[in-house]
C-alpha cells in the first residue's frame, strides 16, 4: 500500500544516497507532507539491508525510503513472482493495548472489529462527521495487542482516537522507532521473524459491505476476473534489530515504485487517492474498510445516506495512457475530456506508474458523470503559461500544455442501484398523474 504522501514510477525524487554501507542503516531525507494533511512529517528511519550507494530514494517522508535502484521494471518483476521484498519504510506502525482495544476502535471507526479474531487481517477508516475520510488504518491482532499500519494523516487520526479514550482501558502507542514494515506478494519467507503479517483483503467483499464496482456490484463477493485477485499483497512487521541483521537471501529489495505500480494494477485504492473530499464510495473501498450493519461511529450518517440514497460524486478509473512520448504524468495531473465543445477539467491523476507488461498506466479520479466512453487526454507538462496562464485565458490549461491520450477503464460504477427504492405511484390515486 502506499504511504504518506507516497507517489508512483518516476515520480520520486532522484537524491541518490552515495554510503558504500550495503546493511540497514537509519537513513534521513527531508521534509514533506502527510497524504492528506498540511503537517509536515519528517522521513522514518530505514533498517533494511540494501546497497545504498545503488538506491534512489523518495522525497519527503519518503527520503529514507528506497524509490527503485534504476531498474524499476525489473523490480516489479521480480516483486510479482515473489523474488523480491519492497521497502515500505515510511509507513506509520501503531499498537493499540488494552482489554477493550477492540471494542473502543469498533465503536469509532468504519470496520466490525469488535469480535476481530487473533491473526484476520482487515482494515478500518477514521470519518468526518461529514463522511470523508481522515484516516485509514491497516489492522491486524495477535491476541494481545492490535496492531494497525497507517499512510494517511496519521498524527490527526491518533489524536481523534486518543480523545476517545476517556476511561476505557486501550493504550496507542506509535512504535514505528521499534518497528518497521515489509511489502511481498504472497507470503513472507519462513526464516523472517516477522510479530505479525498483514494479509491484504483486497478486493473480497467483507461481510456486511459491498463494492461500487463495475466488474461485481451488487455481488456477495468479488468478481474472479478482478484485477486484484490475482496479487496478493502481504505486509511483515519486523523488529528493527531483527531487520538489520535479516540477509534475505534469494530474495532482491525492490523500491517503493515497484509496490506501487502493482497495486495500480490491482486497482487497489491507496493514500495518493485520499485528498479531503474523498469518499468511501469513491474509492470502492467500502468492500474492505466498512460494515453498514454495525453500531454508529462518526460519519456513519453521510456513509449511509450517499449508499441508500445518492452517488458518490466522483469515481475511481484505471487510465492506460499514450507511451509513446516516453513521458509519465505526475500525481496531480489534469485529467481532460470535451466537454460542450471545449477541452475541460473532468479530473486528476493520484497514482501514475510505468508497469512491467501494461506500460504507462495510473488511477485517477474523474467527475462521476464522465461518460465511461470519453475519450481523455492527461496534462504531462503545464507548459510555459501552467496554472497561472490558464487562470488568466479563463481555460483548462495553457496553450503550450503538453498531453497525453489516456483510455479509461471503468472502476467505479458511473451508476448504481439503489439500496432504498421509492414504492410505485399508483396513478389512480396520484392526484399529479389525471
Amino acid at each position: 500500500m502506499s504511504t504518506d504522501g507516497g507517489t508512483a514510477a518516476g515520480a520520486h525524487g532522484s537524491a541518490v544516497n552515495t554510503g558504500a554501507d550495503t546493511t540497514g542503516t537509519e537513513s534521513a531525507g527531508a521534509e514533506t507532507q502527510e497524504s492528506g494533511t498540511a503537517a509536515a512529517a519528517a522521513p522514518l528511519p530505514n533498517s533494511l539491508r540494501f546497497p545504498h550507494a545503488e538506491a534512489v530514494f523518495g522525497t519527503g517522508a519518503h527520503g529514507g525510503e528506497v524509490a527503485h535502484f534504476a531498474e524499476p521494471l525489473r523490480e516489479q518483476r521480480q516483486l510479482a513472482r515473489g523474488q523480491a521484498l519492497a521497502d515500505l519504510s515510511a509507513l506509520r506502525i501503531l499498537r493499540l493495548t488494552g482489554p477493550d482495544r477492540l471494542t473502543w476502535l469498533n465503536s469509532l471507526t468504519t470496520q466490525k472489529i469488535d469480535r476481530l479474531a487473533p491473526g484476520t487481517s482487515t482494515e478500518t477508516l477514521v470519518l468526518s462527521p461529514t463522511g470523508h475520510i481522515e484516516g485509514w488504518l491497516r489492522l491486524v491482532d495477535d491476541g494481545e495487542a492490535l496492531w494497525a499500519l497507517s499512510d494517511v494523516r496519521t498524527d490527526e487520526a491518533v489524536e481523534f482516537l486518543d480523545r476517545m479514550r476517556f476511561m476505557l482501558r486501550v493504550e496507542i502507542t506509535d512504535v514505528t522507532d521499534g518497528y518497521q514494515a515489509v511489502g511481498f506478494v504472497g507470503a513472507p519467507p519462513e526464516d523472517l521473524e516477522a510479530v505479525v503479517v498483514w494479509d491484504d483483503p483486497w478486493p473480497a467483499i467483507g461481510e456486511g459491505s459491498a463494492s461500487y464496482a463495475q466488474i461485481d456490484a451488487g455481488a456477495p463477493r468479488a468478481a474472479a476476473s478482478h484485477p486484484g485477485a490475482a496479487v496478493d499483497f502481504r505486509i511483515a512487521v519486523v523488529e528493527r534489530s531483527v531487520l538489520r541483521e535479516w540477509p534475505h537471501e534469494g530474495l532482491a529489495v525492490a523500491g517503493r515504485d515497484a509496490w506501487e505500480a502493482l497495486r495500480v494494477e490491482a486497482w487497489r485504492p491507496g493514500a495518493p487517492e485520499v485528498d479531503h473530499r474523498a469518499l468511501v464510495g469513491e474509492l470502492d473501498v467500502l468492500r474492505t474498510g466498512v460494515h453498514l450493519a454495525k453500531g454508529c461511529y462518526r460519519g456513519q450518517e453521510a456513509v449511509a445516506r450517499v449508499h441508500n440514497l445518492g452517488q458518490p460524486p466522483r469515481r475511481l478509473v484505471f487510465l492506460h495512457l499514450d507511451g509513446s512520448g516516453h513521458v509519465l504524468p505526475r500525481a496531480g495531473a489534469e485529467v481532460r475530456a470535451e466537454v460542450r465543445g471545449a477541452p475541460r477539467a473532468v479530473g486528476h491523476v493520484t497514482t501514475p506508474a510505468l508497469h512491467w507488461e501494461l506500460g504507462p498506466v495510473a488511477l485517477a479520479l474523474v467527475k462521476r458523470s464522465l461518460d465511461p466512453e470519453a475519450a481523455l487526454t492527461v496534462v504531462v507538462d503545464e507548459g510555459a503559461g501552467g496554472a497561472e496562464g490558464a487562470a488568466d485565458d479563463g481555460r483548462n490549461g495553457s496553450a503550450e500544455a503538453e498531453l497525453v491520450a489516456a483510455a479509461q477503464e471503468t472502476i467505479v460504477a458511473v451508476a448504481k442501484e439503489r439500496a432504498v427504492t421509492a414504492p410505485p405511484r399508483n396513478a389512480d390515486v396520484d392526484a399529479r398523474r389525471r
